[in-house]
């Protein structure tokens, strides 16, 4: 397993220091793709598979792919039992999978990925904050190495190389992308990695990547997400029991700009050299 460790768990951060990132390749083998992330204490594990079909409302004869994502607390994750969601996902937990979903679909060019439909599975082992925030910059790192996994294979080719069904029948091969090639296609695919941060006002100041404890005493707290290019996907942010100026969301969204910017350096680091 490709591992890689990052920063501290001290609870002395300075206001703009992240959390301490640890990062393990493969954590379970039939996934397409998969990791845990450790952010802090927050631990999450990111599986990525590949659908045997398109979802059934997507045209026969589509040509482009699908990205979809799913997210849970797991009973051990937090200090009290977390009861499973048997019945469907509730409130906060369907917002949340909404979320990673159109953040890695933010980052993805469908038509470019083809007729695939892939699945991103976030599990949360441990809550200590910042648990969406987490779900979001793991779930790119697993994407990202899946997308390169389905090019090696043959299975995501640029448009003018896909087999047609009756090239399939024929028994055409297909065609073999060079390392040049592959490269190429990985960033037409997804050009871009996404990355989340929450942060917040605690005690008159700005706070980077909040856990419980500043979260829990934060008056104002918010989640941005960004593609490595700078775009925005999403901001959430809400005053809790109070207001804010355009001064503190200014400094808020810069704080939680330069503290995503380490996060993407983090994930090319990680899949440097994964295959």
């Amino acid at each position: 397993m490709a591992k890689i460790k990052t920063g501290s768990g001290s609870s002395d951060r300075a206001n703009d220091e992240l959390r301490g990132v640890e990062v393990t390749l493969d954590f379970t083998p039939n996934a397409l793709a998969s990791l845990l992330y450790r952010q802090g204490e927050t631990q999450v594990l990111v599986c990525v598979t590949k659908a045997p079909s398109l979802p059934r409302w997507f045209p026969r004869d589509a040509n482009r792919g699908w990205v979809h994502a799913e997210y849970s607390l797991l009973p051990g994750s937090t200090d009290t039992r977390f009861r499973r969601e048997r019945g469907g996902a509730k409130g906060r937990t369907h917002e949340i999978e909404r979320l990673v979903a159109r953040s890695m679909r933010g980052a993805v060019d469908l038509d470019q990925l083809g007729p695939v439909a892939l699945t991103v599975d976030c599990d949360i082992l441990n809550a200590d904050g910042g648990t969406r925030c987490a779900s979001i910059t793991a779930a790119s790192i697993g994407l990202r190495l899946a997308i390169r996994r389905l090019i090696a294979s043959g299975e995501c080719l640029p448009a003018d190389l896909r087999l047609s069904r009756d090239d399939i029948r024929k028994g055409v091969e297909r065609h073999v992308l060079s390392e040049e090639e592959r490269a190429e296609h990985e960033s037409a695919v997804m050009a871009n990695d996404v990355a989340a941060l929450s942060v917040g006002m605690v005690g008159g100041g700005v706070r980077t990547d909040l856990d419980y404890v500043l979260d829990s005493n934060a008056d104002v707290d918010m989640n941005v997400v960004m593609t490595s290019d700078g775009g925005f996907v999403e901001i959430q942010g809400t005053g809790e029991e109070a207001t804010y100026t355009r001064g503190e969301l200014d400094d808020m969204i810069d704080a939680a700009s330069a503290g995503i910017s380490k996060l993407h350096a983090l994930q090319v680091s990680i899949l440097a050299d994964a295959k």
